[in-house]
This record gives C-alpha cells, structure tokens and sequence, in this order.
C-alpha cells in the first residue's frame, strides 16, 4: 500500500517534468528578461515558503535514477533557492531528522544578502545529506529543518525528484573523504623494539 502511494506519487512528479521540459520558452517569455527563474529554473513542485523578508524557493532533494532508490549509508544532494529583501541573513545549518545523520554546508554557512540571490542550482551539490539512515526513493518527501541566524528554524516536506530528464545533468555528492594519511604516517613512525644486547661470555678462569 506504501510502496503504491509512493510510485503514485512519483508518477505525478515525472509527468510534470515531462511538462516542464516541454515549455520552457513559455516560462521565459511570462516571466520577463530579468526574472530570477531565467537562472534558476525547476518545476514548481519543489519546496518553499516565505518567511518575513526570506523567501526559500525550489528546493529538492536529488534521488537515484528512475528505477533505484538510494540506500541507506549513502549520500544525497540537496538544490534550492534563497532571495532576501530585508536584512542580511545566514543559513546556518540544516538538519534531516529521520533521514540523514548529518547534512554538509560550505564552510560559515551561506550568506543571504539584500539583492543578492542564491541559486544553488548545480550541477555540484554544495548542500549534501550524509549517511542516510533510511533508502531514499524518488516521489517521496523527506522533513528538512533550515536554520537561520535571523529568521530561525524553518521546516519544510521537500519532495525526492529522480536522477532523469532535465534533472539528469544534476551530480550527486562525491564520497566523503576517508582520513587515511595520519593513520599511514602513525604507522610509519611507530618505533620497532631494538634487540635486547645478548651478555657477554665471561672469560675462562
């Protein structure tokens, strides 16, 4: 029964990915030459929501192509939007409760500043679930908590599209980086035990 309302879910998803590939003259041409979806240009089943002066827009989490899930341990990557018409803000961190154990952001969060949007549109992901503890499959929504230094916690359903059709040329997240080297190098220098000096035979009376 899951697994239906699932698949209904992304069969819905697909055919408006379908629709948007289609048209994207018509988007263009209604929404004007200095219109932000000119660079930034999803469909509108993404997430989003406007709080106070911030608004979030087209945000989605990147799956597996049609036919796969993501697997539990694995990576994902996340794209949105964020537009500031008031005071400067920063996306501090996200969380995805039930989801992932953790999720990457560049280094001291991500300026929002007034007149200057953020497109993190790709195609490398510069926002990452990590290790996710549960498989992920595309038409579903996951629960994920943005927060910001201003506006504060804001939780959004951000829907789960496949790796297909204009989303194909999206990048999932590269491996998380092992720390081998200073294991390597402990072992190098790891001192071996000396032989312990035989005694020297004593002379015959």
């Amino acid at each position: 029964m899951i697994r239906s309302r699932w698949a209904g879910a992304l069969s819905h998803r697909l055919v408006l990915v379908a629709a948007v590939a289609l048209i994207p003259a018509i988007a263009g041409c209604e929404a004007g030459n200095n219109a932000p979806t000119l660079d930034f240009h999803y469909p509108t089943d993404a997430a989003g929501t406007v709080v106070g002066d911030l608004s979030i827009r087209n945000v989605f989490v990147l799956g597996a192509p049609i036919g796969r899930d993501l697997a539990s341990g694995d990576s994902a990557s996340i794209f949105l939007a964020l537009v500031n018409t008031g005071a400067n803000d920063t996306l501090l961190s996200i969380s995805a409760p039930g989801t992932a154990s953790s999720v990457t952001l560049p280094a001291g969060g991500i300026p929002i500043i007034d007149g200057h949007p953020v497109y993190l549109a790709g195609p490398k992901p510069e926002i990452v679930l990590r290790d996710l503890t549960r498989p992920l499959m595309s038409g579903s929504d996951i629960k994920l908590k943005l927060n910001f230094k201003n506006a504060g916690t804001v939780t959004l359903q951000v829907p789960v599209m496949p790796r297909a059709a204009q989303y194909a040329t999206l990048q999932p997240p590269l491996p998380a980086a092992t720390p081998t080297v200073a294991a390597h190098a402990s072992a190098q220098t790891t001192p071996t035990p000396s032989a312990t000096p035989s005694a020297s035979a004593s002379p015959s009376p």
